[in-house]
């Protein structure tokens, strides 16, 4: 499994309209290949800023056939005209589990 984690900082004031776009947004990311949970955070210390953690069964599950899709697009025509910076993506795997 490859754990996308997005840290996205949103516009002043647009926190609540970009959690509702994001909760618009989620059936696209069901319905993605590979694609097996997703979770947004709100930063307690950043009101600004969140971080999406999407589950994936591959990273070619994320970087091809999500990003490659119309359902991306839409990702991104939903969820782009709050951000305040492009958001910052990185992918990991779980090494080690201690609970």
């Amino acid at each position: 499994m490859i754990l996308e984690i997005a840290q996205i900082d949103v516009k002043p004031g647009a926190e609540a309209e970009f959690e509702a776009a994001v909760a618009k947004a989620a059936p696209l990311f069901k319905r993605a290949k590979g694609c097996t949970g997703m979770v947004l955070q709100h930063s307690h210390e950043k009101p600004q800023r969140y971080r999406l953690f999407v589950q994936w069964a591959t990273l070619e599950n994320h970087t091809v056939d999500f990003r490659e899709s119309a359902d991306f697009q839409e990702w991104r025509k939903l969820v782009g005209p709050f951000f305040a910076t492009p958001p910052e993506v990185e992918h990991v795997k779980e090494v080690l589990k201690g609970f």
